[in-house]
């Protein structure tokens, strides 16, 4: 089982493909136009497990927010090499969109290539009517220090922690991480403009999901949560359009991420609320497989310092290297005991949604 992960980017891609050319199943490679660090090639890869025209699909995405990548590449890997695994029926296919963020995975950065949060770049464009967020305006001057020292870091809490007495925590913690769409050198920036691994989601779902007359789609990330636990979710609130598939799917395992003093930022610009093939007769839904990684604090401090490295710093200094090393454990716990974690409920997922996906409608 710890075969199906991988230590970087290039060995995750390589380990991906070579399971795709062992199981014989069809590839679709998006080259990506720009480098890794060491030079090498990037790609979005698709593969695709079972009949071409099955009328239900599994859709599952990994390295939205590339640092997270690891995970849903290793949960890829496993499906391919042991296709059992998912509980795939007779008319029904799965579909592994391997590292949609290719250069924030290979740069060990949640963000892309400009610095965007692909999870908040699913809005409307066109009209440039981004969603509001002016809590963020107020924070913004305290959410990245200039100098990644100690003093500074507090100085950037205690401002925090003020605007919380007077807003509110979760008021205050939501502001920071729904998406914002003014400042492209800070935390969660959204764009103004599909950006590449957008636009390439929309081609290959539009390409290979038209013959389907329903398709689930898994997007896996890391970070929030207890250790190794994949929590389902869904920014749809009771009552709206596509709150009930998810929860006639998997019942009341999945959460709401916009109602309540919710944990998660609920952003309108994610693949989860802002992403939805162009196909009229297909019938999509959309969750998120969140796993826990490491305590709260420790993975905002992470990204923080990230997004400040790439701000202010070095990245080819001590300080810099250290960075890195923290977001990749914040993560990706490289450790055997949590990646059985994630096998095991990545396959309970799975299997479940083939499981409801096989009832007629």
């Amino acid at each position: 089982m710890d075969s199906f992960f991988s230590a970087t980017y290039s060995d995750a891609r390589a380990n991906f493909l070579e399971a795709c050319l062992s199981a014989g199943v069809p590839v679709q490679t998006c080259r990506h136009p720009l480098k890794g660090p060491h030079g090498e090639g990037l790609a979005t890869d698709l593969a695709w497990i079972g009949p071409r025209d099955a009328a239900n699909v599994v859709v599952i995405v990994s390295g939205t927010h590339g640092a997270e990548g690891y995970c849903g590449s290793g949960l890829q890997v496993g499906f391919l090499r042991t296709p059992e695994a998912s509980g795939r029926g007779e008319d029904q296919a799965l579909m592994l969109v391997h590292a949609i963020n290719p250069f924030g995975f290979a740069w060990m950065r949640r963000v892309n290539e400009d610095n965007i949060d692909l999870n908040r770049n699913f809005v409307d464009h066109q009209g440039g009517n981004y969603p509001e967020n002016d809590l963020f305006e107020l924070l913004e001057p305290h959410v990245v220090p200039r100098r990644w020292e100690e003093d500074e870091i507090a100085a950037c809490a205690e401002a925090q922690a003020k605007f919380a007495a007077q807003h509110g925590e979760v008021a205050v913690r939501q502001a920071i991480g729904k998406g914002q769409y003014r400042h492209p050198d800070s935390v969660h920036y959204g764009g103004t403009a599909p950006a590449w691994s957008n636009r390439t989601l929309h081609a290959l779902c539009e390409g290979w999901l038209g013959n389907a007359r329903e398709a689930v789609m898994i997007d896996v990330h890391t970070g929030l949560g207890p250790y190794g636990y994949g929590e389902l979710m869904t920014p749809r609130k009771p009552g709206s359009h596509g709150y009930d598939r998810p929860h006639e799917l998997w019942g009341d395992e999945v959460h709401c991420t916009t109602v309540g003093p919710t944990a998660y930022a609920g952003s309108p610009g994610s693949i989860l609320n802002g992403f939805r093939p162009n196909l009229q007769d297909l019938s999509f839904v959309a969750v998120g497989l969140e796993y826990g990684t490491r305590e709260r604090d420790k993975v905002r401090r992470a990204v923080v310092a990230d997004t400040w490295l790439h701000r202010y710093g070095d990245l080819d200094s001590p300080l810099g290297r250290q960075i890195k090393t923290d977001l990749r454990d914040a993560f990706y716990p490289e450790e055997s005991a949590w990646k059985a974690k994630i096998w095991e409920r990545g396959q309970d997922v799975v299997q479940r949604a083939f499981s409801g996906l096989s009832t007629e409608r």
